[in-house]
C-alpha cells in the first residue's frame, strides 16, 4: 500500500508532478537544485522564473476556468505564469517560521468569505516529519512525535470545517510527496574509489545522493564514462560497489520516466536503499533520514487520504503513483484538465459517482 511518489523521490520535483500529473522530465522540476546545460543557469528552491516550471499546475487550471484557488505553500505556486499571478492574501509565500496553526487558521478563514469569493481549490503545506527525518532517521521517536503533532493540524483542521457545518461537503486530499529510509556512514560508496578504472571529478559531478547525477565535458564519450564506472563497480575491489548501479540516462529502466529532457544530466547512477555516494573518504560521521531513491523501493512510498462526498468512508484502494492526483483533482471539480501523465480513467476507479 502507499502512494508512489514520481523518480527521483525528492521534494520539488514530487510536489511539482501532484500538482501537474507530469513526471519530472516533463515538467522541468528534475531534481531539488539543477543547472540547465543549455543556458548554464541554476534552478534553487528560491527559483520563481516562469522558465523553469512546465506544465499547468492545478491553481493555474482553476484560474483558467474563472474560479478561485489559494495556495498556502506549495513548490511553484509563487510562480506567476499564465492566468495564475499569486494573488495577495490568496497565495502564501515560503515561510518555514510560520506556526502550523496559524497555516492551518488562514485556510480555514477562506471559508468565512463571501461565497463567491471562496477558493475552490486549497492547498496547505507542512514541513514535518521529513524536516526531522533527515536529522535522526525515521524510526526515532522524534517523529513519532512530528507525526503526532500533524494528527493535531488536521484535527484542527476537522474542528474548523465541523464547526463552520461543512465537513462532509468540503473534499480534503492528503498526500506525502516521499517516504524515508535511516542511512549512516557504513553503508558509502566512494567516486575516487574508481580511480583504477576512471577518475571522476568533482567537476563533473551534480549531485552526489541519494540520486547519482554525472555530466562529464565535451570530448568524455558518457558511454564510456558509464562503462568504466560500471566495470569498476563490479570489480568486487570497490567497497559497497555492488550497490551502485550506473546507466546512460536514455538506458534507465522505462518505469524511471526519466530521460526526455535536455536538463536531466546524461549519466544517472541508481544507488541501492539507505546507501550514499561521496566523493572520497573524509572522517565526517553523519547518521539519519534521506530519500531520492528508486521510487519501487516500498520506503519511498509516502500517504494517500481522501475526504468527501466522491470518496466511500472505508474504502482501501491499491497503490498509484502520484501523478494521478491531478486527474482526480479536475474531475472532482467538473474542470477540463491540461495534458498529463496521468490516466484518464484513473478517478472512476476510486470514486463514487457525483450525486
Amino acid at each position: 500500500m502507499g502512494l508512489i511518489p514520481v523518480f527521483p523521490s525528492l521534494t520539488f520535483p514530487n510536489h511539482y508532478s501532484i500538482v501537474t500529473g507530469l513526471y519530472p522530465a516533463h515538467h522541468g522540476i528534475i531534481n531539488n537544485h539543477f543547472l540547465d546545460p543549455k543556458t548554464g543557469e541554476f534552478f534553487h528552491m528560491a527559483s520563481h522564473e516562469p522558465k523553469w516550471w512546465l506544465g499547468e499546475p492545478l491553481w493555474e487550471t482553476v484560474v483558467n476556468h474563472g474560479l478561485k484557488a489559494a495556495t498556502y505553500f506549495w513548490p511553484g505556486s509563487e510562480v506567476k505564469k499564465g492566468t495564475w499571478g499569486c494573488p495577495e492574501k490568496l497565495c502564501m509565500k515560503y515561510n518555514a517560521s510560520v506556526a502550523f496553526e496559524d497555516r492551518v487558521d488562514t485556510v480555514l478563514s477562506y471559508f468565512d468569505l463571501p461565497s463567491s469569493e471562496i477558493p475552490v481549490f486549497m492547498t496547505l503545506y507542512f514541513e514535518d516529519p521529513d524536516h526531522q527525518g533527515h536529522h535522526v532517521g525515521p524510526d526515532d521517536p522524534e517523529i513519532t512525535e512530528a507525526v503526532a503533532r500533524i494528527d493535531r493540524m488536521i484535527g484542527r483542521l476537522i474542528d474548523g470545517l465541523e464547526k463552520r457545518g461543512i465537513f462532509e461537503d468540503v473534499t480534503i486530499i492528503m498526500v506525502g510527496d516521499h517516504g524515508m529510509v535511516g542511512t549512516c556512514d557504513k553503508k558509502l560508496i566512494f567516486l575516487d574509489d574508481l580511480a583504477p578504472w576512471i577518475e571522476i571529478p568533482a567537476e563533473w559531478v551534480w549531485s552526489y545522493s541519494p540520486l547519482l547525477a554525472i555530466h562529464p565535458p565535451p570530448g568524455q564519450a558518457a558511454s564510456d564514462v558509464v562503462a568504466k564506472m560500471n566495470e569498476g563497480l563490479e570489480s568486487g575491489k570497490v567497497e559497497n560497489g555492488k550497490y551502485l548501479k550506473v546507466y546512460l540516462k536514455e538506458e534507465l529502466p522505462s518505469r524511471l520516466h526519466y530521460a526526455a529532457s535536455d536538463r536531466i544530466p546524461p549519466i544517472i547512477g541508481l544507488i541501492e536503499e539507505s546507501f550514499k555516494v561521496e566523493q572520497k573518504r573524509s572522517k565526517r560521521k553523519e547518521c539519519g533520514g534521506s530519500h531520492g531513491y528508486d521510487n519501487a523501493i516500498f520506503s519511498m512510498r509516502s500517504i494517500f487520504i481522501g475526504h468527501g462526498p466522491q470518496f466511500g468512508r472505508g474504502k482501501k484502494v491499491p497503490s498509484f503513483e502520484n501523478v494521478e492526483i491531478y486527474n482526480l483533482v479536475t474531475s472532482i471539480l467538473s474542470l477540463h484538465g491540461a495534458p498529463n501523465n496521468g490516466s484518464s480513467a484513473f478517478p472512476v476507479s476510486i470514486l463514487l459517482p457525483r450525486q
